[in-house]
């Protein structure tokens, strides 16, 4: 498939139409309905188009066919073929499609922003040279939190902050890249770098905690060793990997269930996708779904080769669980959204994310 490179101009422009028609300015019919604004952390799975604006060369950039492809029929910077997670909950909040916080022209923020960069890490030194990591992404949260507060009057400002859901799915690429390095740190302390990465994560949900949020939505990490890039290597899931993210979601749990109990007027919302994906990746046929080891586009076994310049993609990535060597497909992330928005106890708890966004 020919490679189509993705032009911000034209994207700024379609973006200001779909995101900005309610909000020009801070005494609008719109914020007077005390809307629920979403603020996004995290990675890849969650990037809406920051690393596009990123000043580097890198190859970690959705800004190319065949990303895109099916949704939005042109890459946005989403590392997938149409939308994301945070774009379904967007729409089932029914509010906009949340844009990237570096694009641009965009300013206003009384909907929420998404700071989440494809290969970012909860760890500073986590893919630093090609990503925003977690620390910087608070450091923009805290300018726009300073943004509203002028725009809207202290009073109104903070209140907004406080109504605000917080995404933060983020973690996997500290996971991975030791693998990816061959560090020999993480396979020989898995318990303390755990606790490190735990750690870092407790101090960011602080930040923002203290600047006044108090809705957070933090989902346990993927089974991260069955990405079809590993499976290359190992020809099946890389049980080290998986075990890595199961201890991770073991103490992330603990942390959101310590910090509810410590921190006034915290409410937390957590939903199981290392469960949800493996299902996929084992038993597609269950989620009407064909494929669920090799990558729609890519090549070589399993499609784990990812091609920078030019890519072979599946003719429906709907059948398809993974769409390149590391991202799930928009099908994966519908679904996914759905359960998490209006699920049960036993797919996301303790409370779902409409119950989150309902909360006072």
């Amino acid at each position: 498939m020919a490679r189509h490179v993705y032009h911000p101009i034209s994207f700024f422009c379609l973006s200001t139409i779909l995101y900005t028609l309610c909000y020009a300015d801070s005494s609008s019919p719109c914020l007077q309905q005390k809307q629920t604004p979403l603020f996004v952390f995290g990675d890849s799975q969650s990037d809406a188009g920051n690393n596009n604006y990123l000043n580097n060369t890198s190859f970690n950039k959705a800004n190319h066919s065949p990303y895109g492809m099916t949704f939005f029929k042109f890459p946005t910077g989403r590392f997938t073929n149409g939308r994301t997670v945070p774009d379904f909950i967007a729409e089932y909040a029914e509010i906009p499609l949340i844009p990237p916080y570096l694009q641009p022209g965009y300013h206003r923020f009384t909907d929420g922003a998404n700071f989440a960069s494809g290969g970012a890490g909860i760890l500073d030194d986590t893919n630093q040279e090609v990503a925003v990591p977690l620390k910087t992404q608070l450091e923009y949260f805290k300018n726009v939190e300073k943004q509203l507060r002028k725009k809207l009057g202290d009073a109104e400002g903070r209140a907004l902050v406080s109504r605000a859901v917080y995404l933060m799915n983020i973690g996997s690429n500290d996971y991975l890249l030791p693998f990816i390095i061959n560090s020999s740190s993480i396979k020989l302390y898995p318990q303390k770098y755990v606790g490190m990465v735990i750690r870092n994560l407790t101090i960011a949900i602080k930040d923002v905690y203290e600047k006044g949020g108090r809705k957070f939505w933090v989902p346990n990490l993927a089974p991260i060793g069955c990405a079809p890039f590993l499976r290359v290597s190992y020809d099946s899931c890389l049980e080290e990997a998986n075990a890595l993210a199961k201890l991770h979601n073991q103490e992330l749990l603990k942390m959101l269930q310590k910090l509810e109990t410590q921190l006034e007027g915290f409410k937390y919302s957590t939903s199981d996708f290392y469960s949800f994906l493996l299902d996929m990746i084992n038993f597609p046929s269950r989620h009407s779904l064909k494929d669920g080891k090799k990558a729609c586009c890519g090549s070589g076994s399993f499609g784990g080769n990812k091609l920078r310049m030019n890519f072979e993609a599946c003719e429906d990535p709907s059948d398809y669980v993974f769409f390149d060597a590391a991202h799930p497909t928009e099908a994966v992330y519908q679904e996914f959204a759905r359960i998490v928005w209006n699920g049960t106890r036993d797919q996301t708890w303790p409370y779902n994310l409409k119950e989150l966004f309902e909360a006072n």
